[in-house]
């Protein structure tokens, strides 16, 4: 990933340029061009498989592309870019709060118990990691990506392994990260969620980036009334099953 030079906050936080990506013979994603504007909440969605895991951990810089570039527009501050892994993992032994304190001592920002109180975890805060449920270890690495208040923060599949109150409130603290700010660039097969909150719409099948653009401007684009029209309308059948299905 390379930085570009500060824009200002109407312009993208961060673009792609002809990234592809291949793990040995596979080729993953394909000459993939996107922008990802600053200050909204930015949904990747389509079937399992299509590339949406790569592409996030390559836009992050968490793997290198085999081909094009990745450049951060942002401004330039001690962590750029705050990333939830699809599977976050914690060094046990330590509590909640011990554990944000540790990735805090690296940069400046909200205290734990702010970062807690975000995502519902204030509760917990004593609490070791070991000891949390599967949900509330996803909200710990929401609330990690979130150390130090990165300019864009990252999220693949926040609501993974969440009941669906917890789910909302994500994808509510995302909108508001967006209202304060803060660019939100995140996967999720919940396609109501994703309708709820997002501004920007990226729909990938195949590796490659099919449809992009504000939810309403698809619709009218697609002439369908939800995302899951979209998807019907820009993926391919032998794709299309996964997120028209309702699988995760």
């Amino acid at each position: 990933m390379s930085d570009g030079p500060e824009t200002p906050t109407d312009g993208p936080v961060l673009t792609a340029d002809g990234v592809s990506k291949s793990f040995g013979p596979v080729d993953v994603l394909s000459d993939i061009s996107c922008v990802i504007p600053a200050e909204e909440v930015v949904a990747i969605i389509g079937p399992n498989g299509s590339g949406k895991t790569t592409l996030l951990r390559t836009l992050v810089g968490d793997l290198r592309p085999t081909a094009g570039e990745v450049t951060y527009h942002g401004p330039s501050v001690d962590r750029p870019i705050g990333y939830l892994p699809q599977r976050a993992t914690f060094r046990s032994g330590f509590s909640c709060a011990e554990t944000l304190s540790f990735y805090g001592s690296f940069v400046d920002g909200p205290d734990p118990a702010t970062l807690l109180e975000r995502v519902g975890l204030e509760g917990a805060a004593d609490r070791n990691v070991e000891a949390l449920s599967g949900g509330m270890r996803r909200l710990l690495g929401i609330a990690q990506a979130m150390v130090g208040d990165p300019p864009l923060v990252v999220l693949d599949e926040p609501a993974s392994g969440l009941d669906p109150n917890m789910s909302a409130s994500v994808f509510e603290t995302a909108g508001e990260m967006a209202g304060g700010g803060t660019t939100v660039l995140l996967s999720s097969h919940d396609m109501s969620l994703v309708e709820a909150v997002a501004d920007t719409v990226l729909v990938v099948s195949q590796g490659d980036v099919v449809a992009s653009g504000a939810v309403a401007e698809l619709y009218d684009r697609f002439e369908v009334s939800s995302l899951r029209g979209v998807i019907g309308s820009v993926v391919d059948d032998s794709d299309r099953v996964a997120v028209l299905g309702g699988d995760a």
